[in-house]
């Protein structure tokens, strides 16, 4: 691709949302260059349950924005080689929080059973949300990147930022360990590490690491055909047969760290799943994903510096896609979105 002209991009963070942007950017015709502090995916998106749902429990300020998510992932699909989401639906039931989408429907018994036969007690209703599904989230990082490089961007892994460059109120470049990049554009998607980034440009953004425990276990395929979501677990399989959980995270207690948390979610699964005996923890850790305080995502121009645009979020997997097409708009276009008028940073840098 002639980059000749091109607006040059500086993506800071190679997490699903920042692939997500990269391959968005690149698409445009932006000269992309994709920094990343450690390896693809290395952070939270590692250990991501990558739950794919457009659920929100009372009043959402994002209605607009979370509505997209789905629809922009198959878009995806049809656009990026080897990115692959399993539209296998949802059943939730006894979680007593509330959420709903709109495409969520009430079922009884007899339709969960027929849905999820392994169930040792199908529930007499549960909530089926069938339009929604799950990835793996690494393998969708690396497939955007992949995409997002044959559009010509560059991806640097293991190069911490260490700073900016600003002249005339104006971002002009991203020092690196490996040295300066110019930039007529940084976007800050480096997850629980944006708000340190956004400090060095004279931003104090209120994003603070929220834990969840991400659990994976070697299990006979067919346990599980969609994801489950109970009281008594949150569970998925993948294709090969792996099983994936998601805990809350709820103290730093012997009994509640991961390994421990591990086995107590393994009985509980042997309880609720004829067939899962055999089930045998393989990793158990902790994630730490990017909560803004007054948990709405922070998306959009910083304020106080030209050139610097911000990505910040939770539920990364879910918007991360809906967020890069929109924000690559901004940024390249010039359209506002106006989905992102609730995220915008400058709620938090009023003075």
């Amino acid at each position: 691709m002639n980059h000749e002209g091109a607006k040059r991009i500086v993506v800071i963070g190679a997490g699903i949302v920042g692939a997500s942007l990269a391959y968005h950017l690149a698409s445009k015709g932006a000269q992309v260059t994709v920094v990343e502090a450690g390896g693809i995916a290395s952070g939270v998106t590692g250990t991501s349950f990558a739950w794919i749902n457009t659920s929100c429990a009372g009043i959402d300020p994002i209605a607009a924005l979370r509505g997209g998510a789905i629809a922009a992932w198959r878009r995806l699909e049809t656009q990026v080689p080897g990115l692959t989401v399993r539209w296998h639906g949802a059943l939730s039931y006894g979680t007593q929080d509330g959420r709903v989408s709109p495409a969520s429907i009430v079922i009884d018994r007899a339709h969960i059973a027929r849905l999820e036969p392994q169930l040792r007690r199908p529930p007499q209703q549960a909530i089926h949300e069938p339009e929604q599904g799950a990835l793996d989230a690494v393998a969708a990082t690396h497939a955007l990147l992949a995409a997002a490089q044959a559009l010509g961007a560059t991806v640097r892994t293991h190069t911490p930022v260490l700073g900016f460059t600003v002249r005339d109120a104006q971002v002009t470049g991203v020092e690196t360990v490996a040295g300066l990049i110019e930039a007529d554009m940084v976007v800050l998607a480096a997850g629980t590490g944006t708000a340190s980034l956004a400090e060095k440009l004279g931003a104090s953004l209120p994003i603070h690491a929220s834990p969840a425990i991400f659990l994976r276990y070697q299990a006979p395929p067919g346990l599980v055909r969609g994801i489950i979501s109970s009281h008594a677990m949150e569970v998925r399989q993948a294709e090969d047969g792996t099983m994936l959980a998601a805990e809350d995270y709820v103290g730093d207690s012997p009994e509640n760290q991961p390994a421990a948390m591990a086995l107590r979610t393994a009985s509980a699964i042997r309880d609720e799943l004829e067939g899962a005996q055999a089930i045998a923890p393989e990793f158990a850790g902790v994630g730490l994903r990017p909560m803004p305080a007054d948990g709405v995502p922070v998306i959009g121009y910083l304020p106080q510096v030209g050139g610097a645009y911000v990505c910040a979020m939770h539920p990364g997997v879910v918007l991360a896609a809906i967020v890069g097409q929109l924000a690559s708009g901004e940024i390249v276009d010039g359209q506002p979105a106006a989905a992102l008028d609730a995220c915008r940073p400058a709620r938090f840098l009023a003075c």
